[in-house]
Formats: structure tokens, C-alpha cells, sequence
């Protein structure tokens, strides 16, 4: 039996809404809700759907009969197929409406939270060239357009070197010029890419687990540092070391030249051994005269400008005066500790990962803080009450989870001990509004602070205090 055909076509459908996730949002003549790929409120468009659900559609405007008024030029010609920036056709103002309403509705939605006056979002200072950390993967059979699909001439060279076409796991988008990092982010990727094509250096076939070239990564400081990390599938100390004196010839201001020789399955690299070629092992971040140490497997705000930014705010809504004991729960590398303990009688620094524990210890010594402790482990794990009991009850929480949030008995922890304040930091305001919904019968929402951190993206960052009732 043939499968129905669930397209179906609106005409001169206007673009009301831009939703979670970056899409834009549309209502069909029948009230459900249409969720656009390549709109822009105030668009008004013809739409060809490609799902179906009862509630909604999913779809693409084929057809622009008015274009709207937010709308601005895309800069980077990979914008559409790149997934990376999805908002570069929305101008920067009207990004920063729809972040800062997109917080307001979770925190009231799902959170069902009497909301003080939301503070205006804090923009970001750079739209473009923001990012300090960047990730880049090789593949020898890249994602063709499709006038080169239909094209009849013989496409030889397949190598590429940039990003996952979304969706499609083993398509890698060959990029150009990428306007997230400033230089020489661009220039050392394409002398990378150049220099293997032109001395048979193989790109990575995910495929068939094959060839010597895996993934790229690339991070910058505010200090000028820069490190470069490739790593390597193959094992062949001649090629591998050809190219890594080639860059460490063409770029002598790479401050740290690491690889990585990586057989496994997946690409991460926090189980593998990093190798120092050239240079430090380690690059350094500077913020306030606090100086930090970052290894390839250190976790570090993407955006160093606007981490500032957001750590001034914590420390603000923290409101110290210097007798406080702080907990800061998912510390990190201790970042937010050692920015804010000067400020506090001690700190107390927990997470996960082992590594970025050590980061943080390390930091404290080369800083000379001496009012931090950091600890290792789960947090729903750690975090209980004879941990309280030997380390002191907290007088304020700052709180920094991943996307995920917390989990549920580490609300049910801080709702027993129930400190004065709690500054939750958020990558993601509708779980962020989950959380602060379990807590809502002990605590109020006395300040909301969104905050940038991704221009042309539609992510948000979200700081709110909550103060015992």
C-alpha cells in the first residue's frame, strides 16, 4: 500500500512568532501551529509542510510574497546549509527581543512564577567573531550542493573540512570563511586543509573508520594565546609530523600545538591522551586580573566578553559582604568560585568531572585564593547532608547546571537547607523554569537577568535570585 503524501501547501500565511529552537512560527487556516525553517516574523509566505502532528506542522516557506522588516543580510554565504547561526537573517535587535521573550514565557509557562520586572537583555558587544573555542571535523566525502549534484561534471576533490551538515551525521559542510572566531581561526583551517590535499594527507571517512585526519579544534584567549588541536585517526608519526611542523612554521603564534590519536568509535576527546607538539600544554584566560588556566579538555564560557558580563551578575544578585559561606554548585573549571571570593568568607566549589576539579584547584593556587575548596563527584551524589555538615551550611547558592538543569534531589537538598539566596545561572530557561517551580513555595523570584551569549543564535542565557520567603 502506497504511504499517503502528508505535504501539504498554505499560500500567504504571515510569519507571527520566531519559537523555540530558532524556528519561526506561523498559524494554518485551520489554527495549528506551522514551525518555519527560513522565516523571519513578519514574513508573509507560501509553506510546503514535511511533518505532520496533531498539534502542529513543521515546514518551509517556498514563496516570499512580503519580506519583513526585522529581516537584515545574512554575512556568511554558508548561512542555510551551515546550521550554526540561524538567526543571521534576523537583525540583532529583533534577536534580542524574541531571547528576552522566550524567557519570560518559560519562566511563566512552565514555571507558573510571579515574575518581578524583567531586566532588559544584556547584547552582546560583538555579533560576529565572538567565540574563543571552536570545533571543526574532516571527512573525504563532503556534502555536495545540489546544482553540484546535478551537475554533470566529475567532482575529484571530496576532501572537506568544517561542520556537520545538520541532521546528517556523515556529511561534512566544506567552510570557507566561518564568522564565529576571529583570526587566524579561518587562516589556519585553511592552511591545514590546503597543506593535507596537497601532500596525500587522507581526511576521515566516518563511514569506514579510516584515514588520518579526524577533527580540528581551535581556541583563542583575551590574553592573545592561541592553541591548536588536531587529532589524528591513523597512526603515522612521518605525515603527522609533516603537517604539525608546517603549522608550527606558518603560525608561530600558536602558544600550544596539541594532537590526539583517536581509534575510537566517537571523536570526543576527554578519555584520550592530549600530546603537546609544540608550546605549552595550556593556553591563559585573563578576567578582573584573575588568571586561568585552559587545557583542551577545559570547560571555559565560549564567549569571554559576555562571561564577564554574566559573572558580574551573579556576583551582583550574590549580594556578598564577606561573612557568606557560598556553594557553587557545577563550578567548572571554578571560574564563578575565584571571581567571587573575594567577596565571601569561603567557597565551595563541586563538580563531575575530575579534570576540570584539578583546573580549578590549579587556578586557585596561581591566583593565590585561599577561601576555595573544590570537590569531585555527582552532584545529586555529593551534595547531602553530611557534606553540608562537615563543609557549613551555605548562606547563598550560586547554581550553573547544564542544560538538563538540576536533578530533583538536588532541589530537594537546597530546599531543606534552604539558604538566604539562590543565583541561578542558565543555559536553558525551560528547565531553569522547571527547577524554580519545584522551589516556588519557599522562595520568590526577586531579579531576572537574561543575557547573550550566542548572537545569531537563538540561545539565552538567563540569571535569576531567588530570596527566601
Amino acid at each position: 500500500m502506497r504511504k499517503r503524501n502528508r505535504q501539504k501547501f498554505f499560500e500567504n500565511i504571515e510569519v507571527i512568532d520566531a519559537g523555540a529552537k530558532g524556528k519561526a512560527v506561523a498559524k494554518a487556516p485551520d489554527g495549528r501551529v506551522i514551525f518555519l525553517l527560513n522565516a523571519v516574523p513578519g514574513d508573509v509566505v507560501d509553506v510546503k509542510t514535511f511533518k505532520k502532528r496533531k498539534a502542529f506542522f513543521e515546514g518551509t516557506a517556498t514563496t516570499f510574497h512580503k519580506l519583513s522588516d526585522k529581516r537584515t543580510n545574512p554575512v556568511c554565504e554558508h548561512f542555510g546549509t551551515c546550521g550554526g547561526c540561524k538567526w543571521q537573517h534576523m537583525a540583532y535587535e529583533h534577536q534580542l527581543h524574541y531571547k528576552q521573550k522566550e524567557v519570560e514565557n518559560n519562566l511563566k509557562r512552565i514555571g507558573g512564577l510571579e515574575l518581578p520586572e524583567v531586566l532588559p537583555i544584556i547584547g552582546s558587544k560583538n555579533e560576529y567573531f565572538y567565540r574563543n573555542k571552536m570545533e571543526f571535523s574532516f571527512s573525504d566525502n563532503r556534502w555536495l550542493s545540489e546544482a553540484e549534484i546535478n551537475s554533470e561534471e566529475k567532482i575529484e576533490d571530496r576532501n572537506a573540512l568544517g561542520f556537520h551538515i545538520p541532521g546528517m551525521w556523515d556529511k561534512i559542510l566544506d567552510i570557507d570563511k566561518c564568522h564565529l572566531q576571529e583570526d587566524p581561526s579561518n587562516a589556519i583551517r585553511l592552511r591545514i586543509k590546503e597543506f593535507a590535499s596537497g601532500n596525500d594527507l587522507s581526511f576521515f571517512n566516518v563511514r569506514q573508520h579510516s584515514g588520518l585526519l579526524r577533527t580540528l579544534m581551535i581556541r583563542t584567549a583575551s590574553t592573545g594565546e592561541l592553541m591548536v588541536l588536531i587529532q589524528f585517526y591513523e597512526n603515522d608519526k612521518p605525515k603527522r609530523e609533516l603537517l604539525l611542523n608546517h603549522l608550527k612554521n606558518s603560525f608561530p603564534e600558536i602558544t600550544s600545538l596539541l594532537y590526539v590519536i583517536n581509534q575510537k568509535a566517537n571523536d570526543t576527546l576527554y578519555d584520550q591522551e592530549i600530546r603537546c607538539f609544540s608550546g605549552r600544554d595550556h593556553i591563559m584566560e585573563e578576567m578582573e586580573g584573575l588568571r586561568f588556566k585552559i587545557t583542551a579538555k577545559s570547560f571555559y564560557q565560549t564567549n569571554s566578553t559576555q562571561a564577564y558580563e554574566l559573572y558580574k551578575i551573579a556576583r551582583d544578585f550574590a549580594g556578598l559582604k564577606g561573612t557568606e559561606t557560598v556553594y557553587d554548585l557545577y563550578t567548572g573549571t571554578g571560574t564563578i568560585a575565584q571571581f567571587i571570593a573575594k567577596k565571601a568568607k569561603k567557597v565551595i566549589g563541586i563538580e563531575a568531572v575530575p579534570e576540570a576539579i584539578e583546573s580549578a584547584k590549579e587556578n586557585a593556587r596561581l591566583n593565590k585564593i585561599e577561601n576555595t575548596s573544590f570537590f569531585t563527584g555527582d552532584m545529586k551524589t555529593v551534595l547531602n547532608p553530611s557534606f553540608i555538615a562537615e563543609n557549613g551550611e551555605p548562606d547563598v547558592v550560586i547554581t550553573d547546571p547544564p542544560r538538563d538543569g538540576m536533578h530533583k534531589t538536588v532541589v530537594e537538598l537546597l530546599l531543606n537547607v534552604c539558604p538566604e539566596k539562590i543565583v541561578y545561572v542558565s543555559c536553558n530557561s525551560a528547565t531553569q523554569a522547571r527547577d524554580l517551580a519545584l522551589m516556588k513555595e519557599r522562595y520568590r523570584v526577586a531579579k531576572v537577568q537574561p543575557v547573550d551569549m550566542f548572537p545569531q543564535t537563538h540561545h539565552v542565557e538567563n540569571v535569576v535570585l531567588l530570596e527566601k520567603l
